[in-house]
């Protein structure tokens, strides 16, 4: 199967994995590119930039082929060297960076003159449009149904990325929402060259986290996500457990502070989750295509079986219709 992305970035398969903070890590990464896809480890999973040049490397002891890394620019508690992180990638030889969040503007100089192809996540085509401006190589358009954070016009991808097809000339990533070969070429007639994975790569044998939250997207059906942060314009998916329950609770008395959800809402206690295996320790996200997840293969098995039947839906049951 090929396409502009695969084209673009030298892979195989059009599947990505996306950026995930506290699993975007070596391991995983290699496994989605040596299935022929492209890996991407998550810059600040690493406590510092040094921390990312061992990751970098350790990708590299694990696989030759292409792999990226994400960048994500959110606003934070705690200050973020965003510099040293990018300096890092440059000094590594990094060829993709997925950025999302901010706009990449600042950092875009340093990128190109490296000759980093940087795909940026919009959640809508004016972002995308401005991200082609400013010489992103690709954009990733996540829907709605995103695990993470869906942007704040709630646009489905079925109207999102035909809106996005049109309206650009680089190749797009469609993000939210896909697990399954029916995605794929979903995304494909679309107008997508590839497809970004996040929640359905959580669920495989590779990704470095508690089986206890892998048999939670097992479990899980399509409603098993919940929206927070939305009274603070920060919107993000995460599963629905206590804690989201708590935090939506919250907002919807009015009036409430990052500074007060804090506690609730911290990353340490988000990753803790995946690390002793208490799905209602603290919060994580998922997205909708939980609902689709019902085994924990490898990745090689699920890249696989995602294009296989991609290709078998696409020469069997849509050319049988004409």
């Amino acid at each position: 199967m090929k396409t502009r992305i695969t084209e673009l970035l030298g892979i195989e398969h059009p599947v990505i994995e996306g950026g995930m903070q506290w699993v975007g890590k070596a391991g995983l990464a290699a496994a989605v590119s040596e299935a022929g896809g492209l890996g991407m480890i998550t810059a600040l999973t690493q406590p510092t930039p040094e921390a990312l040049v061992e990751e970098i490397a350790t990708v590299r002891n694990l696989t030759d082929k292409p792999f990226g890394v994400n960048l994500t620019l959110l606003p934070t508690l705690k200050p973020i060297s965003y510099d040293a992180y990018v300096q890092v990638m440059v000094d590594a030889g990094i060829t993709t960076v997925e950025t999302a969040g901010r706009s990449p503007e600042a950092f875009m100089p340093a990128f190109l003159d490296a000759g980093i192809k940087v795909i940026h996540k919009c959640t809508s085509v004016r972002h995308a449009l401005k991200a082609e401006k400013l010489g992103c190589a690709a954009v990733s358009v996540d829907g709605f149904e995103c695990a993470g954070h869906p942007g704040e016009d709630d646009i489905p991808a079925l109207v999102l990325l035909p809106l996005a097809a049109d309206a650009l000339s680089i190749p797009i990533i469609a993000s939210g929402g896909y697990g399954d070969g029916r995605g794929l070429a979903a995304a494909l007639a679309l107008g997508a060259d590839a497809i970004n994975m996040g929640t359905r790569f959580l669920a495989t044998q590779e990704a470095a986290i508690h089986d206890n939250v892998k048999q939670a997207l097992v479990d899980a059906d399509e409603r098993q996500t919940a929206l927070i942060l939305r009274t603070l314009h920060n919107t993000a998916r995460i599963y629905k457990n206590k804690v989201a329950d708590e935090v939506v609770a919250l907002e919807q008395k009015g009036g409430v502070t990052i500074e007060e959800l804090a506690p609730l809402v911290s990353g340490k206690r988000g990753a803790s989750v995946y690390e002793t295996g208490d799905i209602h320790g603290g919060v994580w996200t998922a997205g909708m295509v939980a609902g689709l997840i019902h085994d924990i293969p490898t990745v090689k098995e699920l890249v696989h079986r995602i294009v296989a039947d991609a290709e078998s839906l696409i020469r069997e049951r849509l050319s049988g219709l004409l």
